[in-house]
């Protein structure tokens, strides 16, 4: 045997002998609503993770329907989303495992400071929606399929009501674009409130109702199923639903806030 191919063969089982844990840790594809992404929450969690994983996490930041569906597909790794039903349903389709509640905040119904359609006066959120329907001001709805246009169809559906005419837009973007059309045309929309924190400033709407307990927004983060789409990464995904859900990710989603203002409170340890 010849030099060359003797340091060659060494080299191979040193390789193979190397424990996993020492090589290159792979790359995690995430999924996740548009609200963890514009609210800026990410550019807080995501950097201590990656710090601690030694790899990277590649956001694809859409709404949760599309996140579920890029989950459907074998696209990504793990979802980050929040519309409880259909994440109920992803599992039970085998579509992810391992589910788990990672924080909560709520939704909320904003418009402008004049409040042409007297939703300050409201308490309920469905009475609230019966009288946007009498078309005194506009609506700008989401539209695409998010875990915000599902919440807001089902409070319109509760109403009795199928929105529509001159006053209802339906926008098909983005949490943050649909803030700033709601600013610019003086209309009302429903937001999470995190992504309300983070544009604020930039509409000048304010918020008219809240509190009602049908607009709480819990947060689940599921694992593609690996029984599905072998080649995903679930050894990345599973390490960072543990480490999202353990006390340091719930201490740094605590701290997040946003001009003072906590915008997610995490969920109860399992």
């Amino acid at each position: 045997m010849n030099a060359w191919l003797f340091q060659a063969l060494l080299a191979l089982v040193v390789l193979c002998a190397t424990p996993a844990i020492g090589r290159e840790a792979r790359d995690i594809r995430m999924a996740t609503t548009t609200s963890t992404d514009n609210s800026g929450l990410l550019k807080v969690l995501l950097p201590k993770y990656e710090a601690r994983c030694g790899c990277n996490v590649r956001v694809m930041s859409v709404g949760t329907g599309k996140a579920l569906d890029l989950g459907k597909n074998g696209d990504v790794d793990v979802v980050l989303v929040h519309a409880r039903p259909a994440e109920d349903k992803f599992v039970a389709e085998g579509h992810g495992v391992n589910r788990r509640d990672v924080m909560y905040n709520d939704f909320i119904l904003v418009g402008p400071k004049s409040d042409p359609a007297g939703m300050r006066g409201q308490k309920s959120v469905i009475d609230a929606f019966k009288a946007l329907a009498q078309g005194k001001s506009r609506f700008i709805s989401r539209g695409d399929n998010s875990g915000t246009d599902q919440m807001e169809k089902s409070y319109w559906k509760e109403a009795g009501v199928k929105p529509g005419g001159g006053w209802f837009v339906s926008a098909g973007l983005g949490m943050g674009e649909v803030l700033t059309m709601a600013g610019e045309m003086q209309g009302y929309t429903l937001s999470d409130r995190a992504t309300y924190g983070a544009y604020r400033a930039k509409t000048g709407l304010d918020i008219v109702l809240a509190g009602d307990p049908k607009m709480f927004n819990p947060y689940g983060i599921i694992a593609v199923n690996p029984n599905k789409y072998p080649a995903i990464n679930y050894d990345g995904a599973m390490d960072l639903i543990e480490w999202i859900t353990s006390l340091e990710g719930r201490k740094l989603i605590a701290a997040f806030k946003v001009d003072g203002e906590q915008l997610f409170f995490p969920a109860r340890e399992e």
